[in-house]
């Protein structure tokens, strides 16, 4: 067990750095972030790894870039492969759960990364679980089923979605695609719709915020870029890797800016 653990953390310290990923953190959780199609180049994803470590989150977060170098399209459009690099990211957790039993994992997927965190889920051994799933502005399609996913978290799925992101979830994916191939707006804009009429049980565990004026003050103006500003992501997405369980009352004092769950909102919303 030792030595599995020590194979971990020399391969997590490898390759670009992950200076948020060191051997005390690894004893606590995992949080891995998930980029866009842009990869890790555009520092995005370091954006949020930062924001996590500045919202208190004193996991290991280690960022995974599984874009390729044929360019953002080819990333955005290339399931078959995405879907490969997904199931990596699977054995990968597999390992870290194998070197630290009963310790947390939880996938933070910005864009095109929040779906490859969904077919990360899926592609977990059947009786594998996971903590759960935070996705923002991700660029899948609303009609796509989170079920699978769903049954291999603890605490469900959030995702974060701004309908001002209508440049490149709204354009764009309609133009060149979403990541599973769909001509549409993305849930990312728009929230997802559940597969039937009458609303799965496994859908209760999803949780969607809409971006509002109060994320503005967090450096996030609904955009799509913003969406991985510091300190949104540490206003807004650390208290949720920190949280014990995500329900419905969680969710909205999260939302609120509410100091604890039977708390008062701490500041006056203003429009901007």
């Amino acid at each position: 067990m030792l030595t599995a653990a020590c194979g971990l953390v020399l391969c997590v310290g490898c390759g670009p750095k992950q200076p948020w990923a060191t051997a005390d953190r690894m004893q606590r959780g995992l949080v891995v972030v998930l980029p866009g199609i842009e990869g890790r180049q555009s520092g995005l994803a370091d954006s949020i790894a930062e924001g996590l470590d500045q919202g208190g989150v004193n996991w290991a977060i280690e960022i995974q870039d599984w874009t390729s170098g044929w360019g953002v399209l080819y990333n955005l459009r290339a399931e078959d492969r995405n879907r490969l690099k997904a199931q990596e990211l699977s054995h990968r957790i597999r390992r870290y759960q194998i070197a630290y039993p009963a310790r947390p994992v939880v996938l933070v997927g910005q864009s095109g990364g929040g779906a490859i965190a969904v077919w990360t889920a899926e592609a977990l051994n059947p009786d594998q679980r996971i903590e759960g799933i935070l996705l923002i502005n991700v660029a899948l399609s609303r009609d796509y089923s989170l079920l699978r996913a769903l049954d291999h978290t603890e605490r469900g799925i959030v995702s974060f979605y701004s309908p001002r992101d209508w440049m490149l979830l709204g354009v764009g994916t309609t133009m060149y695609g979403t990541m599973d191939g769909r001509h549409a707006i993305s849930a990312g804009m728009e929230k997802f719709r559940a597969p039937a009429a009458d609303r799965p049980a496994a859908y209760a565990r999803l949780f969607e915020i809409g971006w509002s004026k109060e994320m503005a003050r967090t450096g996030h103006p609904g955009l799509h870029v913003t969406s991985a500003a510091k300190d949104f992501v540490a206003r807004y997405i650390a208290p949720l890797v920190l949280a014990d369980a995500w329900n419905a009352k969680n969710i909205e004092a999260i939302r609120k800016d509410l100091p604890d769950i039977s708390g008062t909102p701490t500041t006056s919303p203003e429009d901007f």
